[in-house]
């Protein structure tokens, strides 16, 4: 984080080998990866609650933080950016930051100053993203202009017809906490309606969903289905919608899907794509790196002999390979040799730690952060791996590795005392961002015997 902030700030993220900020338009396109680069400053934005995390109760940094993105973060750029990445890092970040300077603020010592600053840039963003919501499914294109929207003369977008359902459907818990902290309910609306119409859309007869599909006729493009790429976090949201809202129709959804991929996808402890329309048929003999997340869900869920089997399947993988491949085969060898520093099985190991409390994953932690010191550790940060069988590096530090990773690692190692917050009172986004429970409007969540329990430390 010091390294982005000496070499990067205020570009978006950090490239640790050569010791600059990546600006969007100024290095050689990484193609749609730079969709999430829209000149906000994402790893200052995503980074503030990593910062209260790490530096323990020094909340003074935080609130430096916090000034810099108020002074920095410029929203009308006319740029293109995607509206699942914008969503889930900045809005995200925004209104996870904002929790935190307000609970700061009742403390009484800092953040005095604090009057919704980070809440007013993040309803600004808001009505931003708004505009790629108007299609007559109320599913979102996957681009906006953050200046001129979708359809203006000037906007560079608005010619799509497909998105990914993860990217349609992972809006529910942003676009719920803006609504319901500024009292704007078209926010929750939009973002209820995409995940209506991606439900009405599954295939009836498997009850799953496939990866892309059209935005404006709703028929699935790819009718592959499975947990990780492309659908992964659409699940994630269903549930912790239910645990964040109290609206019972999330989890109903939520348990129906979760029942089709037991059912069809899940041959344990693998965790392989089918096809929508014959579930019995698998889609392909290899695994991406980002259903990792998975296990971490099902302990959410209630479900850990399932869990706790994947978990160590990829554990077995990182084992012969350091860390995930973006893609390995059912028998452990490289489909796709990169690895961007993904955080999704830090994130399982430290909520099957919470279940379960069996120190196994504090050693599973240890083996994380060893590998990131040994084979990922650069001058200025950390590389992400371009191949993880020769070790090559490349010179990208995304945003999610500090905003997620470190605080994932962080917290499996942490005692509760060493919170300055109860985590058992927020509910974490799918980027690691946290979003105060009592934004529900009822009582009923899930119980927190399910979602996080007490913490131990290495001794």
């Amino acid at each position: 984080f010091c390294s982005q902030q000496e070499h990067a700030y205020p570009a978006d993220e950090l490239m640790p080998l050569t010791c600059r900020g990546r600006v969007r338009g100024q290095e050689p396109s990484r193609g749609d990866v730079d969709d999430a680069l829209g000149k906000l400053v994402y790893t200052g934005t995503e980074h503030l609650l990593t910062v209260v995390f790490q530096v323990l109760n020094k909340t003074k940094e935080f609130e430096e933080a916090v000034k810099k993105v108020i002074k920095d973060v410029n929203l009308d750029n006319d740029i293109v950016v995607s509206v699942f990445e914008t969503n889930i890092r900045v809005l995200g970040g925004l209104l996870g930051g904002h929790s935190v300077a307000i609970m700061l603020k009742e403390k009484g010592e800092y953040m005095q100053w604090y009057n919704g600053e980070l809440l007013h840039m993040a309803k600004e963003l808001g009505y931003k993203l708004l505009p790629a919501f108007n299609t007559t499914s109320g599913l979102p294109y996957p681009r906006v202009n953050l200046k001129f929207g979708v359809r203006h003369p000037e906007a560079r977008t608005g010619t799509e017809t497909d998105t990914c359902t993860a990217c349609a459907g992972t809006l529910i818990l942003e676009f719920a906490a803006l609504s319901r902290f500024t009292g704007t309910s078209i926010f929750e609306e939009y973002a209820r309606k995409a995940l209506d119409f991606i439900w009405e859309k599954r295939q009836r007869s498997s009850n799953l969903v496939g990866v892309t599909i059209n935005i404006h006729t709703g028929d699935w493009v790819r009718k592959d289905s499975g947990v990780g790429a492309g659908i992964d976090s659409y699940y994630e949201y269903l549930l912790k919608a239910y645990v964040l809202l109290g609206d019972d129709s999330f989890l109903e959804r939520f348990n129906t899907h979760y029942d089709a991929i037991m059912r069809y996808i899940s041959q344990p402890p693998l965790l392989l794509d089918v096809h929508i329309h014959k579930p019995m048929l698998n889609a392909r003999t290899w695994m991406d790196s980002l259903l990792a997340f998975f296990p971490g869900l099902q302990v959410l869920k209630g479900d850990i002999r399932p869990a706790i089997e994947t978990h160590e399947m990829l554990y077995q993988v990182i084992k012969k390979h350091n860390f995930l491949p973006e893609a390995f085969t059912t028998d452990f060898r490289v489909h796709w040799a990169q690895h961007p520093l993904r955080p999704e099985f830090a994130e399982s190991t430290y909520f099957l730690y919470k279940a379960t409390g069996d120190p196994y994953y504090l050693e599973v932690g240890k083996t994380l952060i060893e590998n990131l010191n040994k084979y990922a550790r650069v001058p200025c940060g950390f590389a992400a791996m371009k191949d993880v069988r020769t070790g090559s590096h490349e010179d990208r530090m995304d945003s999610f590795f500090l905003a997620e990773m470190f605080k994932y690692l962080y917290l499996l190692f942490a005692d509760k005392e060493d919170m300055i917050f109860d985590i058992e009172d927020y509910i974490f986004t799918t980027e690691a961002h946290l979003l105060p429970l009592w934004l529900s409007t009822t009582n009923q969540t899930i119980s927190k015997k399910n979602t996080v329990c007490n913490s131990s430390s290495l001794n």
